[in-house]
C-alpha cells in the first residue's frame, strides 16, 4: 500500500500534483467524479468546474494524506447532496470492483493452495462480503434518502410527516465497524495460512485487503465526522431532533 505523506493540500495546489505525491487521490477524484486527466489546473479550479465546495474538497483530500481535518471542516447543509454523492460513488467502488477482486483473489489462492486453512479464509471472506453489502444496501437505501429528503426540506417544504418515520439515531446505532474484520483477514493471511505456491497472488491479494481498508477507513470518518453531524443538525432545524 502506498505511505501516505505529510502533505497538507491547499486550494492553489495543482492537481496533477497531488496525484504525483498520493496516487491513492486517483480514487478520490473518482469518488467526485472527476475525470483523471486534470491538466494543469489547482485544486480550486478544478472545485468550480465540477461544483465542488473547495473547502470540503480539501477536508477529503488531506484525509487521504493523513491529517485528521473533519472536526475542523467547514461543511455545511449545503454540501449534504455532493457529500452522499460522493459516498455513493464509494459504495459502487466497493460493491463492482474491490470485492469482486479481492473475491477472484482468494479463488485463485485456493487452487494454489490446498491447506484447510484456505477454506477458512473463504467462509471469514463470504461472511464479511454478507456484511458489508448488508451494510452499504441499507445506507443506500435508508439513510441515504432520508438525508437528502431533510435536505430538500429545506428548499422544496416536503411536509414534516414524511421525515418522522427515520432519525439518523437509528443510522449511529446500526454504524457497525466493517473494517475490523478486514484486520482479521489480513492476520489469517500473514500469521496463519500455511505457505505454498502462492506468494504473488497472497501478496496482491493482501494490497488489495490494505487498499480497501485505506478507503473504507476514510469513507467512515467522512460518515461519521460530517454527514451525521450534519443530517442531526438538518433534523434540529426541522424540528425532528432529539
Amino acid at each position: 500500500m502506498y505511505q501516505k505523506t505529510n502533505l497538507m493540500i491547499i486550494r492553489d495546489m495543482k492537481v496533477s500534483d497531488m496525484i504525483l505525491e498520493n496516487p491513492y487521490f486517483m480514487l478520490m477524484l473518482e469518488h467526485f467524479s472527476i475525470g483523471l486527466v486534470v491538466h494543469e489546473k489547482t485544486v480550486a479550479q478544478t472545485c468550480l468546474e465540477n461544483s465542488i465546495d473547495v473547502d470540503l474538497f480539501l477536508t477529503f483530500a488531506n484525509l487521504f494524506n493523513g491529517f485528521d481535518a473533519v472536526d475542523s471542516t467547514n461543511a455545511t447543509i449545503k454540501d449534504v447532496p455532493t457529500i452522499v454523492r460522493y459516498l455513493k460513488t464509494s459504495h459502487h467502488y466497493y460493491l463492482e470492483e474491490k470485492l469482486p477482486k479481492i473475491r477472484s483473489y482468494i479463488r485463485r489462492m485456493s487452487v494454489l493452495n490446498d491447506s484447510s486453512e484456505i477454506l477458512l479464509i473463504e467462509k471469514f471472506f463470504n461472511e464479511y462480503c454478507n456484511e458489508i453489502i448488508e451494510h452499504l444496501n441499507y445506507e443506500n437505501e435508508v439513510v441515504y434518502p432520508y438525508v437528502l429528503d431533510l435536505h430538500r426540506y429545506l428548499t422544496e417544504k416536503t411536509p414534516k410527516e414524511y421525515l418522522k418515520t427515520y432519525s439518523v439515531k437509528e443510522y449511529q446505532d446500526h454504524h457497525n465497524d466493517i473494517e475490523e474484520k478486514l484486520t482479521d483477514l489480513k492476520n489469517l493471511l500473514i500469521k496463519y495460512l500455511p505457505q505454498k505456491e502462492d506468494q504473488q497472488i497472497r501478496r496482491k491479494l493482501l494490497f488489495s485487503l490494505f487498499e480497501l481498508e485505506y478507503d473504507l477507513n476514510i469513507h467512515s470518518r467522512i460518515e461519521d465526522k460530517i454527514l451525521v453531524p450534519l443530517a442531526a443538525l438538518l433534523e434540529l432545524n426541522m424540528g425532528l431532533g432529539i
